[in-house]
């Protein structure tokens, strides 16, 4: 059974649009074209497309899903770069889980800042809240806040003592 773009686009939730830059920027060259040049796709392209807007959803540029998609046809011999190259894309994806997750836990904890203050009619009533009177899992992204500026100060006093000490230099 043969699949149209637009059916394909709608299995994989992606755009046709999408799909069809994606053959432009020749990553689609598994895919065969019907008697009118247009691109008929086979069950088994399922899973190739998939992971190509995967590792675009990755964060991989377009050129680069290229170069790993030209490793993949090259066959066995390029492995080890092949497991390089999805092992780097996730140890990205992990930093930007980790940043995702301190943004998403700094919202939580405004958000539940907010809530309190709009309770209480002011903001002031955080200013002197021991933190044990504050939820156990905001007083943990508290903490985890408190840590990350005070690393972060640190860094910048760091920072500011070895530029004073390269000008004595």
């Amino acid at each position: 059974m043969y699949y149209t773009v637009c059916e394909v686009a709608r299995r994989l939730n992606l755009s046709p649009h999408t799909i069809r830059f994606y053959g432009k920027e020749g990553l689609l060259d598994f895919v065969d074209r019907d008697q009118n040049g247009n691109r008929i796709f086979k069950e088994s392209d399922f899973e190739k497309l998939f992971i190509i807007a995967s590792l675009k959803r990755s964060g991989m540029t377009i050129k680069q899903i290229k170069a790993f998609t030209v490793l993949c046809d090259e066959g066995d011999s390029t492995i080890a770069r092949r497991l390089d190259i999805i092992k780097n894309q996730r140890e990205a994806v992990e930093e930007q889980i980790t940043e995702l997750q301190d943004a998403l836990d700094v919202l939580k904890y405004k958000t539940w800042l907010y809530e309190t203050a709009l309770e209480a009619g002011t903001t002031a009533v955080h200013d002197h809240m021991p933190p044990e009177e504050m939820p156990p899992h905001i007083r943990k992204i508290k903490d985890r806040i408190r840590k990350l500026t005070d690393d972060m100060e640190t860094r910048y006093k760091e920072a500011a003592q070895n530029a004073v000490q390269e000008e004595k230099s």
